[in-house]
């Protein structure tokens, strides 16, 4: 079971930190001591005996001139140690939270008695000081000492196996070839790099492997997911390290990713690091099995236990998803939010909001069209011959139209299947689309390879038919209403503050169109009927709905009224629904205290009303008593500012003002406000980063050769790392590996490997 640090307001234990921890010591006296300064009033009925048993402090509550380490695994503390450094204020920041480890108020008499043993404290610990830098010099010879040669030619040999590891994870190189079975199989890319760094001369692992048949692997597939597991371990703590320092951040996730034939749900933290700048970093993948409150329950559990967070510092929720499985994650962010109601379910900022919509609409004819629009972004992605087919197609298309024809190629270039427009652009180039797809299939001049000509029949068969179209043209129109409201909220501060104040207008206009669906439908039908016609394409009832539904002496539904009952209206009201949930009442007062920032204040004539939206983060700040007069005082700093003074326009910039800590409700709300997911990254050029490389990594990488430890490496290689601190937490998760001294000096022994 992990230990657990008994001082208050310390919440380290032994699995999440590579601190040692201390038992209460035996002596009556001493262990009086040492409870008398943890100021717990509850462990002074115990005898020393049970705090002996029960309770432990970690090193990081005694001065540094007390604890000795005997040898890299153990440290111990001076015989006269007694815990002197606590945190016991941080506490009053929020009162209102629950303390299992309540601080006694302190008598008159306590404080005397306590400064009078600190004052003997200090002269002892001042004489135990001198007495230190006098041997400083000696320090670094008996530290070598303390290592045996055989446990320092060990830790050398581990140093050179994580170098390796960290350089195929950086790489992205797979531990293992790809060999067909039955041929005779070369070393793994492992064992071939081992053979390498013994070669150009590492004595370490030349000692270690100089005695090993050269046909055998060094290393078992098991002992290299030991190391693995360590690298992946060290690198993920790294980042936990500084979200537990910033406390709040938001969860967000990502499309399914698939690892040895299971599918896995990447996970990422976004929070505001001491900086204060925003960043969004990768952590882990999920199994994704077993219903919606299973997975909730799993990421419950990864989140607390696993990475030593609390969800009730969890303060905004995204889930980037398509087909099925956005039905599901929809259901778990509805989970986590009746747990936790103050982790917002939010729409993420590096999706589109007009496609997370569309994708939320758990249709079969909307999901066709989504799932064509990806196959589609992913096949001219292929090879720029594909790109330039397409633009050949616009011009034959558009011949007589030259500013059309050039609009729809520059539109068309770069990722337009996952910008805000992308209905629109696809009903305009949905001609030349279905164009090019014919001639890349034809091959006359056999320039595309059988799997392009394959993909390109598959999309065309999808472009020429009807119910493909009518969605389309639906979702086009539909998806209007929201497309300046979507673009407003991936734009600047500003922005994101005008669009949360004109989510009501968009609502409005939703629901004007359900009322009158009639209306609507009949022009969106009619627009769809046109553009079959130009394709010569027929309409149609689509086959399989005809196929469960024809009864005999019943007359066939009208293609128009059946676009209406099972498109149309579903995909209206599914819209209307979507956006009801992901800007609740909650997330609109949270984006409209972005008017918070400087310029925002002044584009309003610093007419804000910050306080009456404060409400949803006032149990976040560190003196909510004193917000009124803090809004105050920070709206007329910048009203009343000399005119060379540029109001900043971000939250990045306004962080990084050096007198923004004299306002510390502002500097905590604007902290706990940039988390949420909804709100573009700002200049976080690391943190666009580990998302870019999970794509990169999942295009560059054949399902068969990916490893999720390797993924954490590659994707979060510019996280700094330690390899001392890998060796001594492999030393301490794996013992029995370590080397044990030679009995006989002339024995012959062989080679030993992990």
């Amino acid at each position: 079971m992990p230990n657990f640090c008994a001082a208050p307001n310390c919440t380290r234990k032994s699995t999440q930190s590579d601190l040692a921890f201390f038992r209460f010591p035996r002596d009556p006296e001493r262990c009086r001591l040492w409870v008398e300064n943890c100021r717990r009033a509850d462990l002074e009925a115990k005898t020393s005996d049970q705090l002996n048993k029960h309770y432990r402090l970690c090193a990081k509550h005694f001065d540094p001139a007390m604890v000795c380490k005997t040898s890299p695994y153990r440290t111990v503390l001076k015989d006269t140690a007694i815990p002197t450094i606590f945190d016991l204020t941080s506490h009053l920041k929020n009162p209102h939270s629950r303390h299992r480890k309540r601080i006694k108020e302190l008598t008159e008499e306590d404080i005397r008695r306590i400064k009078e043993r600190r004052l003997a404290s200090s002269i002892e610990q001042l004489h135990s000081k001198k007495d230190i830098e006098a041997t400083e010099g000696q320090d670094a010879a008996e530290e070598e000492i303390k290592l045996s040669p055989e446990e320092k030619e060990f830790r050398d040999y581990l140093r050179s196996l994580f170098e390796i590891v960290f350089m195929l994870g950086k790489q992205n190189i797979p531990l293992k070839t790809n060999v067909p079975e039955g041929l005779e199989r070369d070393p793994s890319n492992f064992q071939a790099l081992l053979e390498y760094r013994i070669n150009a001369g590492d004595k370490a692992l030349r000692r270690r492997f100089e005695a090993t048949a050269v046909n055998v692997e060094y290393l078992s597939t098991v002992q290299q997911s030991q190391l693995l597991d360590v690298c992946e371990g060290t690198v993920r703590e790294e980042i936990l390290m500084e979200v537990r320092e910033s406390r709040f951040f938001s969860l967000v996730t990502g499309d399914l990713v698939e690892f040895a034939g299971e599918r896995h749900l990447p996970l990422f933290l976004r929070f505001v690091d001491q900086s204060n700048t925003l960043r969004e970093e990768f952590l882990d993948f999920l199994p994704f099995e077993g219903d919606e409150a299973s997975l909730v329950e799993r990421l419950e559990t990864q989140v607390t236990d696993g990475w030593g967070l609390r969800m009730e510092d969890c303060r905004g929720q995204a889930h980037v998803a398509t087909g099925t499985f956005a039905t599901k994650m929809k259901a778990v962010a509805v989970g986590l939010m009746g747990k936790y109601p103050m982790a917002m379910h939010t729409p993420c900022s590096t999706c589109a909001l007009n496609i997370h919509l569309a994708n939320s609409l758990p249709f079969p004819s909307v999901q066709v069209v989504m799932a064509t629009l990806r196959k589609i972004g992913i096949f001219f992605k292929q090879s720029p011959f594909l790109q330039a087919e397409l633009e050949n197609a616009i011009s034959v298309y558009h011949q007589g139209n030259y500013e059309k024809a050039t609009e729809l190629k520059e539109a068309c270039s770069s990722n337009w299947t996952v910008q805000h427009n992308v209905f629109e652009l696809t009903v305009d180039l949905l001609e030349s689309l279905l164009l090019c797809m014919d001639c890349i299939r034809d091959n006359e001049n056999v320039k595309f390879p059988d799997a392009m000509t394959g993909d390109a029949y598959s999309i065309a068969e999808t472009l020429a038919d009807f119910e493909f179209i009518v969605t389309l043209v639906i979702l086009k129109n539909a998806l209007s209403f929201t497309r300046a409201f979507g673009k407003n909220l991936q734009g600047e501060a500003l922005d994101v503050f005008f669009a949360a104040n004109s989510l009501t207008a968009v609502l409005h206009s939703l629901n004007e169109v359900f009322d009158n669906i009639e209306v609507y439908h009949e022009f969106w039908f009619e627009e769809a009927v046109n553009l079959a016609g130009t394709m010569e394409i027929p309409v149609k009832v689509p086959r399989l709905f005809l196929r469960k539904h024809r009864l005999p002496d019943t007359d066939e539904i009208p293609p128009e009224t059946y676009f209406k009952e099972y498109v149309t209206v579903p995909v209206i009201r599914g819209i209307i629904d979507e956006v009801d949930d992901i800007f609740s009442q909650s997330n609109l007062k949270a984006l409209k205290c972005l008017s918070l920032v400087p310029a925002i204040m002044g584009q309003m004539k610093f007419n804000t009303s910050e306080e009456n939206h404060a409400d949803v983060y006032r149990k976040d700040l560190p003196n909510p008593d004193t917000l009124p007069a803090e809004l105050h005082c920070w709206k007329i700093k910048w009203k009343h500012r000399s005119k060379e003074v540029r109001l900043p326009s971000t939250i990045h910039e306004t962080l990084q003002l050096s007198d923004v800590k004299f306002f510390p409700n502002v500097n905590c709300f604007l902290k706990v406000l940039t988390t949420l997911p909804v709100l573009m990254l700002e200049d976080s050029g690391s943190s666009e980063t580990s998302r870019k490389r999970l794509q990169t990594y999942l295009s560059d990488t054949p399902i068969k050769h990916r490893c999720k430890s390797l993924a954490v490496l590659h994707i979060n290689s510019h996280v700094k790392h330690d390899l001392d601190v890998m060796v001594d937490k492999y030393c301490r998760l794996y013992p029995e590996d370590e080397p044990e001294p030679e009995p006989e000096p002339e024995s012959e022994i062989s080679t030993v490997v992990i």
